[in-house]
């Protein structure tokens, strides 16, 4: 299996392509999305998909690529916090290189450590309690559907990755200019 840094941010040269990036917080029960409009633009929470199985969790996942035109797609990588990786970490990484195989768009995999306890922080800051508790109006459901724990984490990976690329690039143009 090819093995992929989790933070590598791409080189200059082969920087993210123009256009849409979806983010991938995936999970064995729910698949958090995220989407940035561009490679300089800010990662927002898209929406979290409840699993169903892998040939309909895929077929959900071409066809919101299909129409958000996705140039790219990062899935964050489920380290430990020692760096290394677990169970999950390997059946991520198929998951990968089954987006790679049946949507084709350029996928790259990211560290995504602490991103889930971070989306719980900031959606404790925003709406005073768990996203995952249940809510008793359906008006108050709707607004905050959007921003589960999974959504959000996926957009704090996609974040964090932007700001790896654009850095990455930068150093590279300060390189090239000298």
């Amino acid at each position: 299996m090819n093995r992929i840094s989790p933070n590598a941010a791409p080189a200059a040269k082969s920087a993210a392509p123009v256009g849409k990036i979806l983010a991938i917080d995936y999970g064995r029960v729910r698949i958090g999305l995220a989407i940035a409009e561009s490679p300089q633009d800010l990662a927002q929470p898209l929406a979290t998909l409840e699993r169903i199985n892998r040939n309909e969790d895929m077929r959900r996942l071409r066809e919101l690529a299909g129409q958000h035109s996705v140039k790219l797609i990062v899935v964050g990588l489920p380290l430990r916090l020692d760096g290394t990786r677990g169970d999950m970490a390997e059946e991520t990484e198929r998951f990968a290189q089954r987006i790679r195989k049946q949507i084709g768009v350029p996928v790259e995999m990211t560290d995504e450590r602490l991103t889930s306890w971070e989306a719980e922080r900031q959606l404790e800051e925003q709406f005073g309690r768990r996203s995952k508790v249940a809510e008793s109006s359906s008006r108050k459901k709707k607004a905050t559907e959007k921003f589960s724990v999974d959504s959000m984490a996926a957009a704090i990976l996609l974040r964090e990755y932007l700001e790896r690329t654009h850095a990455a690039a930068e150093s590279a143009a300060r390189d090239e200019a000298r």
